[in-house]
Formats: structure tokens, sequence, C-alpha cells
């Protein structure tokens, strides 16, 4: 009888918990919905301050610029944590073009970043296209030397999540200078990294190995990749021309800003939330990654907003340098562990401003069962898609520390139209699926901090 009593008390407590829980998210929700200043936080960010790569003045914008907001928001303390990060800058826009015949057809490319330039007369040659890194190698530098090689393996359009497309595709960018390189290339082409067809060339970070040749590379828009290849098969004696006026600068000092609200109970335990301050340069970096940046400041906002006093200490982070190099998620994962801070959980969201769909977790199978029992409270919002997934870039880190991560996941479907080119800008968000996507992480960081893991 005492077994039985005890294990209703429990259940009820359960239930109580849980009816108390699904009254403060909702109250997150309205909120969020009814007040949020984030789509105008976004609009400032990316239309008065732009493109933010690394090093560039734009990027020093946007540190000032968030410190500043985090600053007027009263949050306990906004610091910067100093990094130096890599400085590479693209130049004169791209030029390129397919020679066939007496016939010169232009093509919109990218220089990748990292990628060194072409000669300042461009580089032509002839053209070897290929699926894999193995078809390459097979070929042997025999038929490779003195060549282009054009990479042209498409994202797997039979993947639901976008994101393991582009994972079984993206090497091609960024190790695909290097293997041919190391058959005598003289340049690499890369056909962009997204499911859609359209004139739109997608950059990204490349890098070179030790004692491989570099040689330039740059991404073709998947018009321009499926026009050279069916050009090839016409005629494989046609040249590609491109030029390229990119540089690698010395590093730069940085910073990754951080907001914080102090935890009334467990103040040593933090739970991080956060995106990446920096952008490629090609556009305003609205889904990769302002949408990310400015749903973690809201978290912490939000919080103020409805006297939710926290448990444990909230941090916004706002790391530099995610897409060249990750200086700043590894700066902060070092800050910690000098600190000897305790990081119980950290959230990312640099996936998008799309409507949510819910959360990867990176952790043991624990930690992720005893996140399972939240799952009712996120379904009447749409989010479903609970369990093991991938966290985040800047955040993957803190791992080594013992920190559970978790990736918040808003559709994929239509993130790689945007990503990395020029028409990633504030007009490709929805307000409203911004909104609800800050909400969503809102509402994962009440559980985290009332519950722990």
């Amino acid at each position: 009888m005492k077994k039985l009593l005890l294990a209703f008390c429990l259940f009820a407590t359960g239930v109580h918990a849980q009816s108390t829980d699904s009254v403060t998210i909702r109250k997150i929700y309205n909120e969020i919905l009814t007040n949020s200043p984030s789509y105008e936080w976004l609009r400032e960010l990316t239309q008065k301050i732009g493109p933010r790569l690394s090093g560039s003045e734009g990027a020093q914008k946007a540190v000032d610029w968030s410190k500043q907001l985090m600053e007027k928001e009263g949050f306990d303390r906004v610091f910067l944590q100093e990094v130096m990060v890599p400085h590479w800058v693209r130049g004169a826009k791209e030029v390129a073009y397919i020679r066939n015949g007496k016939q010169k057809i232009t093509v919109p490319i990218a220089a990748l970043g990292g990628s060194v330039a072409t000669a300042p007369k461009g580089v032509e040659a002839q053209v070897i296209e290929v699926k894999s890194f193995q078809e390459l190698r097979d070929l042997g530098p025999e038929k490779v030397k003195g060549k282009i090689v054009f990479y042209n393996r498409p994202m797997d359009p039979t993947k639901l999540n976008t994101f393991e497309a582009y994972a079984g595709a993206v090497e091609q960018r960024a190790n695909g200078a290097n293997e041919a390189g190391k058959l005598g290339a003289v340049g690499a082409i890369v056909r962009s990294m997204t499911t859609v067809l359209d004139d739109n060339p997608h950059t990204g970070g490349m890098r070179y190995a030790t004692g491989v040749p570099l040689i330039p590379t740059a991404a073709i828009s998947t018009n321009g990749a499926e026009l050279l290849s069916k050009s090839l098969k016409e005629n494989a004696n046609l040249t590609f021309y491109f030029k390229q006026n990119c540089e690698t600068l010395p590093d730069a000092k940085s910073y990754n800003v951080v907001g914080e609200i102090k935890g009334s109970e467990k103040p040593d335990e933090i739970i991080v939330v956060g995106g990446h301050l920096d952008s490629w340069d090609l556009a305003q970096g609205a889904h990769d990654d302002g949408s990310g940046c400015v749903q973690s400041i809201d978290v912490l906002r939000t919080f103020k907003a409805l006297g939710i006093k926290p448990k444990r200490t909230l941090r916004a982070v706002m790391f530099m340098n995610e897409e060249n190099g990750l200086r700043g998620g590894v700066g902060y994962a070092d800050y910690a562990k000098k600190n000897n801070e305790k990081h119980i959980a950290a959230v990312e969201s640099d996936n998008g401003g799309f409507t949510p769909r819910g959360f990867g977790i990176v952790g043991t199978a624990q930690q992720r069962a005893n996140v399972m029992p939240w799952k009712p409270l996120f379904a009447p919002y749409g989010l479903h898609e609970i369990g093991a997934g991938s966290g985040g870039a800047d955040i993957g880190p803190l791992a080594q520390l013992g920190t559970v991560l978790f990736g918040f996941k808003p559709d994929s479907q239509r993130y790689f139209d945007f990503h990395h080119t020029g028409i990633d800008n504030f007009e490709a968000i929805n307000k409203r699926e911004l909104e609800l996507g800050a909400a969503s992480m809102t509402a994962l960081v009440y559980l985290l901090d009332q519950y722990g893991l």
C-alpha cells in the first residue's frame, strides 16, 4: 500500500509539474509572438551592417552592435571574448566562361573561402568532369595534369533531410582543390551545394593540405554546372576560363560576444544558447546566421520580460568565425575549460529561420532519455523531431567538457536555396517563422533550466 501511495504521489507531482510547465511555455510563446523585437533586430543586423566575414569591418560592426543590444536589454553581464580569426577577402568579382569552339558562354561562379587567386590573366584549360575523388584518382596524373577538374556530384535529392544531402556532397568543396592539385590540375570547379537549379553560386570554406600545390577553386551555379556537363558531352575538348582575385591576409583580432543572466539557485551551472555572428560576404547573412543570433538574444530577453528568474546561469553567445575557421567556438570552449566552468547544456541555432520542427541531441542515451518526457510539452507547437542528432559547429567543442548539445531544427527543405549565396538577405526571412523558432528555443532552455539533465 505504501509503494502504491508513493507511486501515486510521484505521478501526481509529475502531472502537476507538466501542467505548470505547459502554462509557462504558453506564456513564452504568447510573449514572443506578440512582443518579440527579433525581426527588427535582424533588420538592423542584416540591412544596416550587412555581410560579416571574419576579419572584416562588417564583423567588427556586428560585435559592437550585439554588445550594445544586450547591454540595452539589461542582461546581468555582457562581455567580449577575444579570438584571432582568419581574414580572407574576395577582391574584385569573379569572371568565368565556357569556350566551346567559337562560342563563349559566361557562367556564374564564386571563389571558395580560403582559395588562392588565379594568375592576373586568369586560367584557361580543358576540363575533366568527375563525381567522386576515387573517380579522379583512377584517372591518374597523366589525364589530369594541366586540366581543370570539375566536381559535379549533386546533393542527393532522395534525402528528406537536406543537411544529410549536404553532408554527402560537401567534401568536394572542402577538399576538391587538394585532390585535384595532387594530380597536377591547374584549377578546380565545384558544383554548388544546393538542391535547386538556379544561377546563384554558393561559396563556402575550403582548405589546403600541407605540401599540396595551391590551385584556385570556385563554385559554379547549378545551372552553370548543368550547362558545362552537357557541353562536355558534346565537345570533350572545350575549355573553361575563370579569374578570381581573392587573398588571405594576416589573422585579425575579433570577439565572441556574451550576454548573461545569473542563476538564482545554481549559478555555477551554465546553459548556453547561441548562433554565429559572422557570415559570408556575398549577402546579408539572414538565414546563416543572423536569425540564430537574434533568436538566441531573444531567449534571454523573454526570461526577463516574463519575470522568470532562472535557476542556472543563462548565456547568449554570438560566436565569431564559424564559417571559415571555427575560432570562436573553439575559443569559447577553451575559455570555459580554463575557468573551470560547468556547462550542462548548449543550444545552437544555425539551420536557418524556417518553421521549427524539433531539436537534435548530442549526449548519452540516458541524457537523451531524460529529455523524452518533455515531448508532450513541445507537441502542441509542432516540435515532433526530438532525439539523437547534431548539435552545432560552434557548440561542438563544448562536448569534450561533458556538455549536452542541442541543435535547433527548423524545416530544412528551402535552407540550401539561400545557404552561402548572394540572396541570403533580410527579405528571405518570415517574421512569424523567426519568432516561432525563438519561442521553441526559449521553451527548451526553460525546461533545461528547471530540471537540468
